[in-house]
Protein backbone atom coordinates (compact mmCIF):
# COMPACT_ATOMS: atom_id res chain seq x y z
CA UNK A 1 0.00 0.00 0.00
CA UNK A 2 1.09 3.20 -1.12
CA UNK A 3 0.76 6.94 1.29
CA UNK A 4 0.65 10.53 0.20
CA UNK A 5 3.12 12.10 2.26
CA UNK A 6 2.77 14.47 -0.54
CA UNK A 7 -0.55 15.67 1.68
CA UNK A 8 0.02 19.03 3.07
CA UNK A 9 -1.75 19.68 6.57
CA UNK A 10 -3.22 22.76 7.30
CA UNK A 11 -2.31 22.38 11.28
CA UNK A 12 -3.30 26.27 12.21
CA UNK A 13 -6.06 26.50 14.62
CA UNK A 14 -5.90 23.50 15.69
CA UNK A 15 -3.90 24.43 19.16
CA UNK A 16 -0.26 22.86 17.92
CA UNK A 17 2.66 24.34 19.70
CA UNK A 18 4.40 24.22 16.55
CA UNK A 19 2.44 26.04 14.57
CA UNK A 20 1.59 28.41 17.16
CA UNK A 21 3.51 31.10 15.05
CA UNK A 22 3.08 34.11 12.97
CA UNK A 23 1.41 34.08 9.88
CA UNK A 24 3.71 33.32 6.73
CA UNK A 25 6.49 31.64 9.23
CA UNK A 26 7.41 28.28 8.96
CA UNK A 27 8.46 25.95 11.81
CA UNK A 28 10.82 23.64 11.15
CA UNK A 29 12.21 23.33 14.52
CA UNK A 30 9.98 21.28 17.78
CA UNK A 31 9.95 17.65 16.89
CA UNK A 32 6.66 16.68 16.02
CA UNK A 33 5.68 15.55 12.00
CA UNK A 34 3.31 17.62 9.74
CA UNK A 35 1.80 14.15 8.55
CA UNK A 36 -0.98 12.95 9.39
CA UNK A 37 -0.40 9.41 11.64
CA UNK A 38 -0.94 6.38 10.15
CA UNK A 39 -4.54 4.98 8.93
CA UNK A 40 -4.81 2.20 11.37
CA UNK A 41 -4.14 4.60 13.76
CA UNK A 42 -6.68 6.53 12.75
CA UNK A 43 -9.15 3.88 12.19
CA UNK A 44 -8.71 2.97 15.74
CA UNK A 45 -8.98 6.11 17.97
CA UNK A 46 -12.24 6.92 15.60
CA UNK A 47 -13.75 3.29 16.21
CA UNK A 48 -13.23 4.37 19.71
CA UNK A 49 -14.71 8.01 19.75
CA UNK A 50 -17.53 6.47 18.23
CA UNK A 51 -18.06 4.47 21.70
CA UNK A 52 -18.57 7.50 23.34
CA UNK A 53 -17.68 6.65 26.69
CA UNK A 54 -14.92 8.34 27.89
CA UNK A 55 -14.16 6.93 31.58
CA UNK A 56 -11.32 6.14 33.18
CA UNK A 57 -9.02 3.42 31.74
CA UNK A 58 -6.92 0.66 32.81
CA UNK A 59 -3.95 -0.69 30.77
CA UNK A 60 -5.24 -3.95 28.54
CA UNK A 61 -3.02 -6.94 28.09
CA UNK A 62 -3.14 -5.78 24.48
CA UNK A 63 -1.30 -3.02 25.34
CA UNK A 64 1.54 -5.36 26.29
CA UNK A 65 1.46 -7.18 23.75
CA UNK A 66 1.81 -4.58 21.15
CA UNK A 67 4.96 -3.29 23.18
CA UNK A 68 6.14 -6.99 23.42
CA UNK A 69 5.31 -8.08 19.99
CA UNK A 70 6.88 -4.93 18.12
CA UNK A 71 10.16 -4.68 20.14
CA UNK A 72 10.60 -8.37 18.91
CA UNK A 73 9.67 -8.24 15.45
CA UNK A 74 11.43 -4.98 14.40
CA UNK A 75 14.55 -4.82 17.22
CA UNK A 76 15.22 -8.50 17.79
CA UNK A 77 14.73 -7.85 21.71
CA UNK A 78 12.53 -10.28 23.85
CA UNK A 79 11.03 -8.13 26.84
CA UNK A 80 9.20 -9.87 29.75
CA UNK A 81 5.31 -8.24 30.57
CA UNK A 82 6.42 -7.74 33.91
CA UNK A 83 9.31 -5.14 33.19
CA UNK A 84 6.75 -3.03 30.96
CA UNK A 85 5.11 0.09 33.00
CA UNK A 86 2.87 2.41 31.15
CA UNK A 87 3.49 6.35 31.70
CA UNK A 88 2.61 9.16 29.95
CA UNK A 89 5.33 10.48 28.48
CA UNK A 90 8.88 10.11 28.22
CA UNK A 91 9.73 13.13 29.54
CA UNK A 92 7.47 12.80 32.56
CA UNK A 93 9.31 9.35 32.84
CA UNK A 94 12.96 10.89 32.76
CA UNK A 95 11.94 13.15 35.29
CA UNK A 96 10.41 10.80 37.74
CA UNK A 97 13.34 8.56 37.55
CA UNK A 98 15.69 10.92 38.04
CA UNK A 99 13.45 12.26 41.40
CA UNK A 100 13.26 8.75 42.55
CA UNK A 101 16.50 7.03 41.57
CA UNK A 102 18.90 10.28 42.71
CA UNK A 103 19.23 12.20 45.48
CA UNK A 104 19.16 16.26 45.62
CA UNK A 105 22.79 17.53 45.23
CA UNK A 106 24.33 14.29 43.12
CA UNK A 107 25.48 14.88 39.25
CA UNK A 108 23.46 13.41 36.21
CA UNK A 109 25.74 12.96 33.68
CA UNK A 110 24.68 14.09 29.92
CA UNK A 111 26.61 13.70 26.53
CA UNK A 112 26.04 17.10 24.90
CA UNK A 113 25.17 18.72 22.70
CA UNK A 114 22.17 16.28 23.26
CA UNK A 115 18.23 16.70 23.57
CA UNK A 116 17.54 20.22 25.69
CA UNK A 117 14.70 18.86 28.00
CA UNK A 118 17.23 16.85 30.01
CA UNK A 119 18.84 19.86 31.67
CA UNK A 120 15.69 20.73 32.67
CA UNK A 121 14.73 17.31 34.16
CA UNK A 122 17.99 17.62 35.72
CA UNK A 123 18.09 21.27 37.10
CA UNK A 124 14.36 21.59 38.27
CA UNK A 125 14.71 18.22 40.28
CA UNK A 126 17.94 19.69 42.24
CA UNK A 127 20.49 17.89 40.79
CA UNK A 128 23.70 19.02 39.09
CA UNK A 129 24.00 18.79 35.25
CA UNK A 130 27.18 16.99 34.39
CA UNK A 131 28.38 16.81 30.71
CA UNK A 132 30.34 14.49 28.98
CA UNK A 133 30.83 16.38 25.69
CA UNK A 134 30.96 13.81 22.30
CA UNK A 135 33.80 14.36 20.14
CA UNK A 136 32.91 15.91 17.15
CA UNK A 137 34.94 15.03 13.43
CA UNK A 138 34.39 15.57 9.86
CA UNK A 139 33.18 11.77 10.25
CA UNK A 140 30.80 13.09 13.07
CA UNK A 141 30.42 11.97 16.04
CA UNK A 142 31.65 10.10 18.76
CA UNK A 143 32.09 9.41 22.51
CA UNK A 144 35.08 10.39 24.34
CA UNK A 145 35.45 7.77 26.21
CA UNK A 146 38.19 9.02 28.28
CA UNK A 147 36.59 11.99 29.36
CA UNK A 148 33.55 10.17 30.01
CA UNK A 149 35.05 7.02 32.07
CA UNK A 150 36.61 10.25 34.47
CA UNK A 151 33.64 11.82 35.06
CA UNK A 152 31.86 8.23 35.85
CA UNK A 153 34.12 7.83 38.21
CA UNK A 154 32.95 10.71 40.24
CA UNK A 155 31.12 9.48 43.20
CA UNK A 156 28.35 12.22 43.12
CA UNK A 157 27.88 10.69 39.62
CA UNK A 158 25.06 8.58 40.20
CA UNK A 159 22.84 8.68 36.74
CA UNK A 160 23.84 8.40 33.03
CA UNK A 161 20.78 9.67 30.48
CA UNK A 162 21.64 8.16 27.73
CA UNK A 163 19.94 9.46 24.34
CA UNK A 164 19.93 6.09 21.97
CA UNK A 165 19.35 7.30 19.27
CA UNK A 166 20.86 10.59 19.58
CA UNK A 167 19.18 13.86 19.27
CA UNK A 168 19.63 15.95 17.47
CA UNK A 169 23.00 14.36 15.82
CA UNK A 170 21.38 11.36 14.42
CA UNK A 171 23.81 8.83 15.81
CA UNK A 172 22.78 4.85 16.07
CA UNK A 173 24.94 4.05 19.14
CA UNK A 174 26.53 0.44 17.72
CA UNK A 175 26.39 -2.61 20.07
CA UNK A 176 30.24 -2.31 20.91
CA UNK A 177 29.39 1.24 21.92
CA UNK A 178 26.66 0.27 24.40
CA UNK A 179 28.27 -2.58 26.02
CA UNK A 180 31.22 -0.45 26.87
CA UNK A 181 28.88 2.38 27.89
CA UNK A 182 26.92 -0.37 30.62
CA UNK A 183 30.05 -1.65 31.73
CA UNK A 184 31.71 1.43 33.12
CA UNK A 185 28.18 2.65 34.35
CA UNK A 186 28.14 -0.94 36.19
CA UNK A 187 31.72 -0.20 37.50
CA UNK A 188 31.19 3.30 38.87
CA UNK A 189 27.73 2.17 40.07
CA UNK A 190 25.93 4.67 37.78
CA UNK A 191 21.99 3.72 36.60
CA UNK A 192 21.41 4.64 32.75
CA UNK A 193 18.30 5.95 31.91
CA UNK A 194 18.22 5.11 28.43
CA UNK A 195 15.62 7.24 26.24
CA UNK A 196 15.13 5.69 22.89
CA UNK A 197 12.03 7.86 21.44
CA UNK A 198 13.06 7.79 18.44
CA UNK A 199 14.49 4.16 17.82
CA UNK A 200 11.82 3.48 15.10
CA UNK A 201 12.84 6.97 13.15
CA UNK A 202 15.95 5.11 11.42
CA UNK A 203 17.13 5.30 8.03
CA UNK A 204 16.22 2.44 5.86
CA UNK A 205 18.27 -0.64 6.11
CA UNK A 206 19.84 0.92 9.57
CA UNK A 207 18.98 -0.54 12.85
CA UNK A 208 18.78 0.65 15.98
CA UNK A 209 20.33 -1.30 19.37
CA UNK A 210 18.09 -1.18 22.67
CA UNK A 211 20.89 -0.71 25.45
CA UNK A 212 19.39 -3.17 27.62
CA UNK A 213 19.72 -5.82 25.12
CA UNK A 214 23.53 -5.72 24.92
CA UNK A 215 24.52 -7.32 27.95
CA UNK A 216 23.33 -8.82 31.28
CA UNK A 217 25.30 -5.68 32.99
CA UNK A 218 22.84 -3.31 30.59
CA UNK A 219 19.93 -4.86 31.24
CA UNK A 220 20.47 -5.24 35.05
CA UNK A 221 21.13 -1.24 35.52
CA UNK A 222 19.05 0.65 32.91
CA UNK A 223 15.36 2.01 32.62
CA UNK A 224 14.36 2.55 29.63
CA UNK A 225 12.06 4.83 27.91
CA UNK A 226 10.16 4.10 24.63
CA UNK A 227 7.17 5.03 22.97
CA UNK A 228 4.94 5.68 19.77
CA UNK A 229 4.97 9.18 19.77
CA UNK A 230 7.62 10.19 18.05
CA UNK A 231 7.11 7.47 15.16
CA UNK A 232 3.62 7.76 14.52
CA UNK A 233 3.37 11.53 15.42
CA UNK A 234 0.79 10.94 19.16
CA UNK A 235 2.90 13.11 20.90
CA UNK A 236 -0.03 14.89 22.08
CA UNK A 237 -2.00 11.40 23.05
CA UNK A 238 0.38 11.09 25.69
CA UNK A 239 1.14 7.44 25.57
CA UNK A 240 4.57 6.00 26.51
CA UNK A 241 6.23 2.97 28.33
CA UNK A 242 9.11 1.86 30.22
CA UNK A 243 11.63 -1.26 30.05
CA UNK A 244 13.05 -1.96 33.46
CA UNK A 245 14.15 -5.85 33.62
CA UNK A 246 16.17 -5.09 36.93
CA UNK A 247 13.09 -5.87 39.79
CA UNK A 248 14.50 -3.67 42.48
CA UNK A 249 14.87 -0.86 40.07
CA UNK A 250 11.24 -1.69 38.88
CA UNK A 251 9.58 -1.10 41.81
CA UNK A 252 11.69 1.80 42.56
CA UNK A 253 10.43 3.58 38.94
CA UNK A 254 7.14 2.24 39.32
CA UNK A 255 6.58 4.25 42.92
CA UNK A 256 8.25 7.09 41.29
CA UNK A 257 5.80 7.29 38.11
CA UNK A 258 2.67 6.27 40.27
CA UNK A 259 3.68 8.85 42.99
CA UNK A 260 3.96 11.49 40.20
CA UNK A 261 0.54 10.53 38.84
CA UNK A 262 2.10 10.12 35.29
CA UNK A 263 1.29 6.24 34.93
CA UNK A 264 -2.22 5.68 34.12
CA UNK A 265 -3.58 6.46 30.24
CA UNK A 266 -6.49 8.49 28.96
CA UNK A 267 -8.88 7.35 26.34
CA UNK A 268 -6.85 7.09 23.81
CA UNK A 269 -3.55 6.61 24.66
CA UNK A 270 -3.31 3.17 24.95
CA UNK A 271 -6.10 2.76 21.45
CA UNK A 272 -3.11 4.80 19.63
CA UNK A 273 -0.04 2.99 20.75
CA UNK A 274 -2.13 -0.64 20.04
CA UNK A 275 -3.00 0.12 16.69
CA UNK A 276 0.59 1.93 15.31
CA UNK A 277 2.16 -1.05 17.07
CA UNK A 278 0.51 -3.96 15.80
CA UNK A 279 -1.03 -2.57 12.00
CA UNK A 280 1.27 0.39 11.36
CA UNK A 281 4.21 -1.24 9.94
CA UNK A 282 3.79 -0.96 6.51
CA UNK A 283 3.19 3.13 7.18
CA UNK A 284 6.36 3.28 9.20
CA UNK A 285 8.15 1.97 6.65
CA UNK A 286 6.75 4.31 3.65
CA UNK A 287 7.18 7.24 6.15
CA UNK A 288 11.02 6.01 6.50
CA UNK A 289 11.53 6.13 3.06
CA UNK A 290 10.20 9.70 1.96
CA UNK A 291 12.63 10.72 5.39
CA UNK A 292 15.43 9.32 4.00
CA UNK A 293 14.29 11.08 0.65
CA UNK A 294 13.93 14.39 2.79
CA UNK A 295 17.56 14.31 4.05
CA UNK A 296 18.76 13.74 0.68
CA UNK A 297 17.15 16.58 -0.91
CA UNK A 298 18.37 18.15 1.89
CA UNK A 299 22.14 17.40 1.78
CA UNK A 300 22.15 18.00 -2.39
CA UNK A 301 20.48 21.53 -2.21
CA UNK A 302 23.33 22.31 0.73
CA UNK A 303 26.20 21.18 -0.84
CA UNK A 304 25.11 22.90 -4.28
CA UNK A 305 23.59 26.26 -2.71
CA UNK A 306 25.15 26.83 0.78
CA UNK A 307 28.62 25.07 0.83
CA UNK A 308 29.36 26.70 4.04
CA UNK A 309 27.46 24.81 5.94
CA UNK A 310 27.70 20.99 6.71
CA UNK A 311 24.94 18.73 7.16
CA UNK A 312 26.51 16.33 10.09
CA UNK A 313 25.73 13.03 8.92
CA UNK A 314 22.83 11.25 10.11
CA UNK A 315 21.27 7.48 10.51
CA UNK A 316 18.61 8.13 12.83
CA UNK A 317 15.67 10.79 13.03
CA UNK A 318 13.97 13.17 11.14
CA UNK A 319 16.10 16.19 12.71
CA UNK A 320 19.24 17.15 10.92
CA UNK A 321 22.06 19.03 12.35
CA UNK A 322 23.75 21.86 10.34
CA UNK A 323 26.87 22.86 11.31
CA UNK A 324 27.01 26.54 10.77
CA UNK A 325 30.20 27.43 11.88
CA UNK A 326 31.98 28.20 8.96
CA UNK A 327 29.12 31.54 8.71
CA UNK A 328 28.84 32.42 12.49
CA UNK A 329 29.67 30.61 15.67
CA UNK A 330 26.93 32.48 17.34
CA UNK A 331 24.00 30.30 15.89
CA UNK A 332 21.52 32.51 18.23
CA UNK A 333 22.19 35.33 15.85
CA UNK A 334 21.88 33.27 13.21
CA UNK A 335 18.58 31.44 14.27
CA UNK A 336 17.17 34.99 14.86
CA UNK A 337 17.76 36.23 11.77
CA UNK A 338 16.45 33.74 10.10
CA UNK A 339 13.08 33.52 12.04
CA UNK A 340 13.17 37.27 11.25
CA UNK A 341 14.16 38.04 8.16
CA UNK A 342 12.49 35.09 6.58
CA UNK A 343 9.96 33.61 8.77
CA UNK A 344 12.13 30.38 8.57
CA UNK A 345 12.00 28.78 12.55
CA UNK A 346 14.67 26.25 13.45
CA UNK A 347 16.49 25.95 16.96
CA UNK A 348 19.20 27.62 18.19
CA UNK A 349 21.96 24.57 18.27
CA UNK A 350 23.28 26.46 21.69
CA UNK A 351 19.99 25.20 23.40
CA UNK A 352 21.41 22.01 23.50
CA UNK A 353 24.92 22.00 25.53
CA UNK A 354 28.38 22.56 24.77
CA UNK A 355 29.15 21.62 21.42
CA UNK A 356 26.13 22.92 19.98
CA UNK A 357 26.98 26.41 19.25
CA UNK A 358 27.54 27.54 15.66
CA UNK A 359 24.96 24.57 14.37
CA UNK A 360 20.96 24.31 14.02
CA UNK A 361 18.59 21.81 13.97
CA UNK A 362 16.10 21.35 11.08
CA UNK A 363 12.80 19.20 11.29
CA UNK A 364 12.18 17.37 7.90
CA UNK A 365 9.32 15.76 8.89
CA UNK A 366 7.05 17.31 6.63
CA UNK A 367 5.89 17.92 3.03
CA UNK A 368 8.92 17.64 0.13
CA UNK A 369 7.27 20.80 -0.62
CA UNK A 370 7.94 22.26 2.43
CA UNK A 371 11.49 21.02 3.21
CA UNK A 372 12.09 23.10 -0.18
CA UNK A 373 10.61 26.30 1.15
CA UNK A 374 12.37 26.20 4.13
CA UNK A 375 15.78 25.47 2.14
CA UNK A 376 14.60 28.26 0.29
CA UNK A 377 14.26 30.79 2.58
CA UNK A 378 17.29 29.05 4.70
CA UNK A 379 19.91 30.25 1.86
CA UNK A 380 18.06 33.89 1.81
CA UNK A 381 18.51 34.10 5.16
CA UNK A 382 22.20 33.61 5.20
CA UNK A 383 23.07 35.32 2.22
CA UNK A 384 21.77 38.50 4.24
CA UNK A 385 23.11 38.27 7.55
CA UNK A 386 25.78 40.38 8.22
CA UNK A 387 25.15 42.60 5.63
Amino acid sequence: MSYDFDKVVDRRGTGSYKWDIKEGELPMWVADMDFQTAPSVQDALMKRVAHGVFGYSVVPENWYDAYIGWWKERHSFEIDREWLIFTSGVVPAISSAVRKLTTPAEKVLIQSPVYNIFYNSIVNNGRYVLESPLAYSEEGYSIDFEDLEDKLKDPQTTMMILCNPHNPVGKIWDRETLCRIADLCIENGVIVLSDEIHCDLTDPGREYIPFASVSEAARNNSVSCISASKAFNLAGLHSAAVVVPCEHLRNRVNRGLNTDEVAEPNAFAVTAAVAAFTRGAGWLDGLREYISENKALVRSFIEDEIPEIQVVASDATYLLWLDCSGISADSHALYSHLREKTGLYLTDGAEYGTGGEGFLRMNIACPAERVKDGLGRLKRGLESFNR
